[in-house]
């Protein structure tokens, strides 16, 4: 997640911030309460996961069943590329004979090409349900580490900083088949690193450690990446405009460390970037700028979310099926406004928190304000924002408010922080010839703020726990899918499908239709090619849509799908069929046990002729008509 924080201790640019902030502790081992809050975010993550763990071969989400098939899919694709050592940026197992590009899809290659030997183990099953609660847990990890390391001295404040950061309601509700979503572990480490840039003779290690890390980050999730970056630009320039001095000081060793970490990151990434917009099957924008007009709701914002122990489904009827990203209750709202409003006068990292929470919440709200799921016809920011321009095109307004969900995990850690009574002791008089930053974090020890009355520190605890505890998340809803058929993972199916060949599906997979079919593909780790897919790709114009273009065959077989009876055939669509197969370089069109399958073995039969009944699937051989 886009964690907003100014690292006040370690970093030279902002050591002289007041004493709002805790100073480096020396090097040591993890103590007792790390491992407790690392052992409690993994508690966390098996929770949120626990409906898959019930039949974890056999369950998908219940929310997003087509975007968790992709994934287990991306599972498979990374263990196939690095078995096979094919380039990973591309794959014809998909859509075949066109293919996917993968750098232009959410193609998780930092995680799937390292899980390979697992998912060669596991299956892609198993390693999706290991992953999510992973990632999850080590978001929080990363986020508890860079709190309790740079910015607060409680680790209680820590532990629920990094809860929050780790499992958000937006960041819980994107686990609902999104796991590129919550796979944030990296950037709270890239927001400390951008934030050590300025330390005196140290930019060169540390700008090399971000290059490598946004490099990696590329990998994992771009977008999540730009709105970190757009989220320390904000602070960058507030600080900046609070701290000018300061800043200018050291904006020749900041600029010079940036220069170095992204000359390493493009250099790294360059050819996959330029493949991601270049190469084969890349496109121009999505669909017209269809996300362009996801504003967040203003209503969501006071909303309890729909995986959360305060949530239920009916609030999703009122405002929609958004993706829940600001959905933080009123609790949490009112417990924000008033913690920012007693911390900005005293706290420079609570006024660059504040400038993130307003700008951020703003822009998300679209280009039209939107109110209890009703359009007010009242224009928002994004209506100045031309819907075709690169890159913004291809963003959704409502995920912007990521950026003030990582700020109120940082409020979080902060008020706790607060009300615990830490303070930072006054940094030392400079030596003569030394500057007024030079002394060493260390010799800066902590100790607590006056003793505050217990009554008061009471009223803030439980504050900030009814804001917290209704956000509590609960196991992701899941669904149970039939599994493939035993044609398929007997490897049946060997004998009819040469190399050079695909099994053609019934039905298609594609984003709508074929979701079982699909899965076919992912859980024989793409031993064989398939045609079309859930994916994006580009339409005959060359504009991103979802899934390939129909042909005649598949657009008749999902008409035939959505009407359940056999329409009136031609000739004409006999002839289509062939020539879709030989596109396709079909061997063998298989249909399994499905809702539809009657009527869909007649439509196959009609055009194809009779089918053989191999062991559980309905069979047509076309290896010499196509």
């Amino acid at each position: 997640m886009a964690v907003p924080v100014v690292n006040t201790s370690l970093n030279p640019v902002c050591a002289t911030v007041e004493a709002d902030a805790p100073t480096r502790r020396p090097r040591r081992r993890p103590a007792r309460a790390d491992l407790l809050a690392i052992g409690a975010y993994v508690v966390l993550g098996v929770l949120v996961c626990l409906n898959y763990w019930v039949d974890v071969n056999h369950r998908v989400s219940s929310h997003l069943p087509t975007d968790h098939s992709w994934f287990e899919w991306l599972f498979s694709h990374g263990a196939y590329s690095v078995l096979h050592l094919e380039n990973p940026l591309f794959t014809a197992r998909q859509n075949a004979p066109d293919g996917v590009n993968m750098m232009a899809n959410t193609s998780l290659l930092g995680v799937t090409l390292p899980l390979a030997p697992l998912t060669w183990l596991l299956g892609p099953q198993v390693v999706y349900a290991l992953y999510l609660g992973g990632a999850l847990a080590a978001t929080a990890g990363t986020s508890y580490w860079m709190l309790s390391r740079h910015l607060v001295r409680s680790r209680a404040a820590a532990f629920v900083g990094g809860a929050f950061l780790g499992f958000a309601p937006g960041i819980v509700h994107h686990a609902n088949g999104q796991p590129n979503f919550v796979s944030n572990f990296l950037l709270p480490l890239i927001v400390v690193r951008v934030f050590r840039l300025a330390e005196p003779g140290r930019w060169r290690r540390n700008g090399l450690v971000l290059g490598l890390l946004v490099a990696y980050q590329i990998f994992i999730n771009e977008e999540m990446l730009l709105l970190t970056a757009m989220a320390c630009l904000v602070i960058v320039i507030a600080y900046a405009v609070m701290r000018p001095r300061v800043a200018w000081q050291r904006a020749g060793t900041f600029g010079a460390g940036l220069g170095v970490g992204g000359g390493l990151a493009l250099l790294l990434t360059a050819y996959p970037i330029w493949f991601q917009f270049n190469g084969p099957q890349s496109y121009r924008g999505l669909q017209g700028g269809v996300f362009h007009s996801w504003g967040e709701d203003i209503v969501a914002f006071v909303t309890f979310p729909r995986d959360t122990i305060a949530g239920t489904e009916a609030v999703e009827a009122t405002i929609g099926l958004t993706e829940q990203n600001t959905w933080f209750g009123w609790p949490m709202v009112l417990f924000s406004v008033v913690a920012l409003a007693l911390l900005v006068r005293r706290s420079l990292v609570a006024r660059i928190l504040a400038v993130l929470v307003v700008l951020f919440s703003v822009a998300s709200l679209g280009p039209e304000i939107r109110f209890n799921g009703e359009l007010t016809g009242i224009a928002g920011p994004w209506s100045y924002i031309p819907a075709d321009l690169p890159l913004v095109e291809m963003m959704m307004p409502t995920r912007l408010t990521l950026v003030t969900t990582a700020a109120l995990g940082v409020l979080l850690a902060l008020a706790w922080d607060a009300v615990a009574g830490y303070r930072r002791a006054p940094v030392p008089a400079p030596r003569a010839g030394e500057p007024a930053v030079a002394a060493p974090p260390a010799e800066q020890p902590v100790a607590p703020a006056r003793t505050r009355p217990r009554w008061r520190r009471g009223i803030g605890y439980a504050a900030i726990s009814l804001a917290v505890l209704p956000l509590i998340p609960t196991p992701l809803p899941a669904e149970p899918v039939d599994p493939p058929p035993a044609f398929i993972t007997s490897g049946a199916w060997r004998p009819y499908v040469p190399d050079g060949r695909t099994l053609v599906p019934v039905p298609i997979p594609s984003n709508v239709h074929g979701l079982s079919t699909l899965r076919w593909s992912a859980l024989t780790q793409h031993e064989f090619p398939i045609p079309a897919g859930y994916f994006i790709g580009p339409n005959l114009d060359g504009e991103g849509v979802f899934g390939a273009p129909n042909r005649p065959t598949s657009t008749l077989i999902y008409r035939t799908m959505d009407a359940g009876e056999l329409p009136e055939l031609t000739e004409e669509n006999r002839r289509q069929a062939v020539e879709d197969l030989n596109f396709w370089r079909a061997s063998v069109v298989v249909l399994g046990a499905h809702p539809k399958e009657a009527v869909l073995r007649d439509l196959m039969t009609a055009l194809l002729g009779e089918p053989q009944r191999i062991d559980d699937v309905w069979l047509w051989d076309v290896r010499n008509r196509a």
